[in-house]
């Protein structure tokens, strides 16, 4: 294992060999990357690019593959993708990792570049990849149980990343169901703003797994001298899970949008039985409002000025014609 050290006191590469005759894997410095792979051992060289110069250095004198690789490994953005060479195919994996926010879980995207040649996988990676660290820890005893080719490597990429974004759709879920809830009883205006971010970040994780699926799909069915044939119906697998991942992000984003519908229902019907109350007054005091304009003109000249029972004719009309309207609008069910 070479000495020299990444950003955190990681180690910048590390190397293992993989002898799948003798069911035996071993890690190995970088001097011996080249006899090891001469001996026809397989191995799997994994370089942490946080150091940009040294990682650059590193892989230079490495030669695994094109300058243009390394650089774009470095300095581009994670996009899921897949590029085919002579001497071996290139993938970019894009991985998330969850992060707290202030309205519940999030993600970020983390890149990982997958160089598989005959003799060699090359993984390049700024810092821990989630996925990756789960590859870490599974490997050796898929090796020593399951492996038969090195396509294994890639089967094991794949499965991890698959479940590395079951993981994050399931807490995507856990925030759908709190918005749920937060849609019933006294609701906070500031649901409103989570549940918009909520359906940002779902189209989000969509747009991460669509090329994921895309890739697969290409891996598992068209033939490579770097993907053995019995490895690719077990990618092919993948694609459905993909595809179940990309249904339920659809599913979550009717949820959330039914949920906001059915608030809204509820707070404009709640809006029209007021509007209702207030129409029914209106209709009521609408002709009381006539006759106090009538009689409340200064006209000199007014018989109805000088009655005697002029008041109280007043207010025979208005019980009359508010009673009149409240009984019309109850039996009309108005009121």
């Amino acid at each position: 294992m070479l000495q020299a050290a990444a950003d955190g006191g990681d180690p910048l590469v590390v190397i293992v060999s993989f002898d799948f005759k003798a069911k035996a894997l071993k890690t190995v410095g970088v001097g011996e990357l080249v006899a090891e792979m001469e001996a026809g051992r397989f191995c799997w060289v994994d370089v942490d690019v946080a150091n940009v110069d040294a990682a650059r250095k590193m892989l230079t004198d490495l030669a695994l593959c094109s300058a243009e690789i390394v650089e774009d490994s470095l300095t581009r953005d994670p996009a899921t993708q897949i590029a085919r060479y002579d001497d071996y195919i290139h993938l970019v994996l894009s991985g998330c990792r969850l992060v707290d926010g202030p309205t519940g879980h999030k993600f970020d995207l983390e890149r990982v570049d997958a160089i598989m040649g005959e003799m060699f996988l090359l993984t390049l990676h700024r810092g821990q990849p989630v996925f990756l660290e789960a590859v870490r820890k599974a490997y050796r005893a898929d090796f020593l149980r399951f492996a038969q080719s090195p396509s294994f490597l890639l089967y094991e990429l794949w499965d991890h990343l698959i479940d590395n974004y079951l993981n994050v759709h399931k807490a995507f879920e856990e925030r759908v169901e709190a918005v749920q809830r937060s849609l019933t009883g006294d609701v906070d205006e500031s649901v409103f703003g989570v549940a918009s971010e909520l359906g940002s970040d779902l189209l989000h994780l969509r747009k991460i797994v669509l090329p994921a699926r895309a890739v697969l799909t290409d891996l598992s069915t068209r033939k490579s001298p770097f993907v053995s044939e019995a490895t690719q119906p077990f990618l092919g697998n993948m694609v459905g899970t993909c595809e179940r991942v990309l249904q339920d992000v659809l599913v979550d984003r009717d949820i959330l949008s039914g949920a906001l519908n059915n608030y809204m229902t509820m707070v404009s019907h709640q809006t029209g039985k007021v509007m209702n109350r207030l129409t029914v007054v209106s209709v009521i005091f609408l002709p009381l409002t006539f006759l106090c304009g009538i009689w409340g003109m200064n006209f000199e000249v007014m018989p109805e000025l000088h009655w005697e029972y002029g008041y109280l004719v007043f207010w025979g009309a208005v019980l009359g014609i508010g009673g009149g309207l409240a009984w019309l609008m109850r039996k009309s069910r108005l009121l």
